[in-house]
Formats: structure tokens, sequence, C-alpha cells
């Protein structure tokens, strides 16, 4: 008789899981057609004198440490998730005023010739894996430097007249990405936490040291990146709730 209530809740228990639905799951692509933009997905190595540059694929790998500590609670994690919102905010309203400008000088072209914005004969599809939301903010942007790529060498091409402070900041718009991508490499994943910080423990110290001091209403928990996850002692917490209600 035992035998068979333990059948009937296996078989409960079998029904109930296969009632769960799995884990989602998709599939995000990120289309290339300039070599400027190809050439910041992976970046460089240092090699010949010459610096290294992060590439986008390099920028999210560093994110991951990040976006982890910020579960932690380190609030240097905060701060440097921070700057990489404001700073990819800041480049793609800059870049999106870039080809706004663009796009008025082909539309507004006196030419008798009819054409359209370049694009490559064989672009590079790049399969993006990322672990958090900004990485594929971070692949926007670069999509974004990519369009304007193709804008600008399609005037180019055609001998088209641009302001001198275009074509100058069209130039440098790599840069800007580059100064993106690069943004996570002045985080130092050292295990510091809040109350670390309020005690003036060693590893705060060094954490001071190393990366400046923490603004306030940062380490208060007033200012902080609108995408990030919960810590895990606000988890817990929730967890706790949840039982008790239950």
């Amino acid at each position: 008789m035992n035998s068979d209530a333990e059948q009937s809740h296996e078989n409960t228990a079998e029904n109930q899981n296969e009632s769960v639905p799995g884990a989602l799951q998709g599939e995000v692509w990120l289309t290339i057609q300039t070599y400027q933009a190809q050439s910041l997905i992976r970046g460089r190595r240092a090699a010949d004198g010459k610096p290294a540059i992060m590439g986008l694929i390099g920028f999210a790998d560093r994110l991951k440490s990040l976006w982890q500590a910020v579960r932690f609670d380190d609030p240097y994690a905060d701060w440097w998730l921070l700057k990489v919102e404001e700073g990819v905010a800041d480049i793609r309203a800059q870049l999106q005023g870039l080809q706004q400008r663009m796009d008025a000088l082909i539309t507004e072209s006196n030419s008798a010739l009819e054409f359209s914005v370049a694009q490559s004969s064989r672009p590079q599809r790049v399969s993006l894996q990322f672990a958090n939301p900004y990485a594929f903010r971070a692949a926007q942007l670069l999509g974004e430097y990519d369009r304007l790529m193709c804008a600008d060498m399609t005037l180019h091409y055609l001998g088209l007249d641009m302001p001198t402070d275009l074509i100058e900041q069209v130039s440098g718009s790599g840069r800007w990405v580059r100064r993106v991508f690069a943004l996570p490499q002045g985080y130092h994943c050292l295990d510091v936490r809040r109350s670390d910080i309020r005690q003036g423990t060693p590893a705060a110290i060094k954490a001071r040291e190393r990366m400046g001091e923490i603004p306030q209403d940062i380490l208060n928990g007033e200012r902080l990146p609108s995408l990030r996850p919960l810590a895990f002692q606000q988890l817990n917490n929730n967890a706790i709730a949840d039982s008790d209600e239950g």
C-alpha cells in the first residue's frame, strides 16, 4: 500500500514538472556592414608597441564581474555600472545627432544622382549571448556607429560636400565608442560592501585607493543604475517574506 502511495506521489510530481514552462530562450544577432565597426567587436590585443583596444566582446565579459558584484552590495560596482549606463546613453545620443545631420545631407542633396546608402556585399552577422542588458545596449551603440560609417563612406564616395565640423566629429566617433568599451577596466573587484565603506575597513581603504572616493548618493542608494540585479540580501529578505506570508 505504501508503494502505491509513493508511486502516486511520484506521478503527481512528474505531472507538475511537465506543466512548468522551461527557461525562456531566444537569439540575438548584430549585423555589421563596415570594417570600422567590425574591428570593435573583438578589439585588438597589445602588440608591436600598439596598446590594446577593448572590443564589444571584452566589454561584455568585464560587465559580468560588475553585475555579480552588485549582487554582493558592492557600491563601486553600482558606481561603475552607472558610468557605463551614462556613457552608453551619452555616446548614442551624439551618434544619433551626427546621423541626423548625415541623413539631412543625403536627403537635401541637389545632385541629379539617385542613390542609396552603401551596404556590404557580405555583412558580418554576430550572435550575441550576453549576461546583462548593458552589453546589449553597447551592441546597439556599435550598430549605430556602423550605420554612421555607411553614410559617411557613401557621401565621400559620391563627392558630396560635408561641413568641416561634421567631418571631424564623424572621424572621431570611433574613439567615443572605444572610450565607452574601456569603462569597465577602471573597476577592480575587491570584495568590498557598503558596510565596509561605513566602517572604514581595510577593504574599503584599498578600494578608495584604487578607485577613488565613492559618491555619497551612490553609497546611500539614492542614485543607482536603472537596471541592476537584486542584492543577495534583498533576495533572501524577499524569500523570507514570501515564506512568512505562506
